[in-house]
């Protein structure tokens, strides 16, 4: 493989004022925000040749290379989090290659990664946000990536990338800001929130607020639901990897978590491994960045989003735009038919789009784990 992009640093983008704040979807207001993000590559004089990436649920803007320390971030960032998630696809000769394009990628707001979420500052009371820190969309997190666009001079993307619920807030944007890119592609990705990820998302959201150290969202400068957390990361892993993955890297990856179960007695590698999975979680990510996130997971609908809007069919705007949606065959988290909406959509649109079916025993972290079987096709998706 080639070269990536060695060492990256995180940067800071804060626009707003408590007379002009940053309206959520909900009415509540951010009396400014600040947006984490780190850049790839260099942006070309006509500006034509930028990425948006959108990370997934517990991603961040560290998106490639090293980084082994950001501001603001505290025990969080972990010695897990110094390579970028998506390495393996940024670098010069990758798929998103930095010779030809540059690649922006930022942390979500309410994000626990730089961006302004619930542990930062509330500069009206000089404590973090907590419990009262705004509820967000998938609308209000690209929305507040828009003034990166604005800060780079970009009018146009040459494209946006999204994977998996990052891949809502590419179609999200696609849809709502059609004039602000050409091609989008997706990564194992839906238009909406379907019933068994409901489940699943509802599952955990009670796991961590029926956690007593929760405390409404309160509990900075304590350590907080860790047992919750832990539980919810837990019940979302088992969607990430074919349970016969999971079972292969249990026997392989031989884990000791920390064990205080009040009676039972860890007797399997494989309930070792999930609860390993929890544990480790719990050290790198904020709980109420979790609900956040899984609360506006849980709350998309492109299609009711666009019915307000009075636009119909859904993707009536966006005919100049060129589509690549990637499905992973034994994706269990968002599976094959939600891809095969999203197509039927475009169909009815009349927008150029091309679906691709990548086959992978890896389940739905396929596209953080297996570069080679989605590059070729990314590179062909970039180059029109």
């Amino acid at each position: 493989m080639s070269k990536g992009v060695g060492e990256g640093e995180t940067q800071f983008l804060t626009y707003g004022s408590a007379d002009d704040p940053f309206v959520t979807a909900s009415g509540e207001s951010l009396p400014g925000v600040t947006i984490a993000y780190e850049t790839y590559g260099e942006l070309n004089t006509d500006r034509s040749n930028a990425i948006l990436l959108f990370h997934a649920l517990s991603g961040s803007q560290h998106a490639a290379g090293t980084n082994k320390a950001v501001p603001g971030t505290d025990h969080r960032w972990t010695e897990e989090m110094h390579a970028g998630w998506w390495d393996g696809f940024i670098g010069p000769g990758r798929a998103l290659d930095t010779k030809k394009y540059f690649v922006i990628c930022a942390n979500y707001l309410g994000g626990c990664y730089g961006s302004t979420g619930p542990a930062s500052i509330n500069p009206a009371t000089g404590k973090p946000w907590g419990g009262k820190f705004p509820r967000v969309n998938v609308r209000d997190i690209v929305r507040s990536q828009l003034p990166l666009l604005d800060h780079f001079g970009i009018e146009k993307l040459h494209a946006v990338v999204g994977t998996s619920l990052g891949g809502m807030m590419a179609l999200a944007l696609a849809v709502h800001e059609p004039d602000r890119v050409a091609n989008v592609i997706t990564i194992g990705t839906g238009l909406r929130s379907h019933g068994l990820q409901q489940m699943h998302n509802l599952e955990q959201i009670i796991a961590i607020t029926r956690d007593p150290d929760f405390r409404g969202g309160d509990y900075y400068g304590t350590p907080g639901p860790v047992h919750g957390l832990a539980l919810a990361r837990m019940i979302s892993h088992k969607t990430f990897l074919w349970a016969d993955v999971i079972e292969e890297r249990a026997r392989v990856d031989i884990v000791q978590p920390e064990t205080d179960l009040p009676w039972y007695k860890i007797s399997s590698s494989l309930e070792s491994y999930m609860l390993y999975q929890g544990q480790k979680f719990v050290k790198r990510f904020d709980a109420n960045t979790y609900l956040r996130i899984i609360d506006a997971w849980q709350q998309f609908d492109l299609y009711e989003d666009a019915s307000k809007a009075g636009r119909q069919p859904l993707f009536g705007r966006c005919k100049d735009q060129h589509y690549l949606v990637f499905t992973i065959d034994s994706d269990c988290c968002f599976y094959p038919d939600y891809q095969s909406e999203i197509c039927a959509e475009l169909k009815k649109a009349g927008v150029s789009h091309l679906r691709l079916t990548v086959h992978s025993e890896k389940g739905h972290d396929s596209f953080l784990l297996e570069p080679k079987l989605f590059t070729p096709h990314l590179v062909y998706a970039l180059s029109h």
